[in-house]
């Protein structure tokens, strides 16, 4: 399965970002090996549909879920059309979040 995590950084030992539609990018995590593939987010310079335009690349990423610390109305919508689910991550790194997902211990959040 592939996750993407919403990150700060270019690698699995950075915080996740709790912005899933402004964050910088996302670490799309194959749940079986940790092998990752960065992909930019175009969030943060956009002025307004942060949430919809995350949400259409995850889709077009084929990640099969994803895990931010907060998903708002309009991510929420278009990762529910798409039908990926989001789960809710607080706070830790993105491999932290990768092994809570594993673990069965997010809460779906969108």
């Amino acid at each position: 399965m592939r996750i993407c995590v919403s990150s700060t950084g270019k690698h699995l030992d950075v915080p996740v970002d709790e912005r899933f539609g402004r964050c910088t990018r996302f670490l799309a995590v194959d749940t079986e090996t940790m092998e990752f593939e960065v992909i930019e987010n175009d969030g943060p310079g956009l002025s307004s549909g942060a949430g919809v335009n995350a949400g259409q690349k995850v889709a077009a990423n084929k990640c099969d879920a994803v895990a931010s610390g907060h998903f708002g109305p309009k991510a929420t919508s278009t990762m529910s059309a798409a039908g990926i689910p989001g789960y809710v991550f607080g706070s830790g790194t993105v491999r932290e979040a990768v092994e809570a997902f594993n673990a069965g211990r997010l809460e779906e959040g969108c």
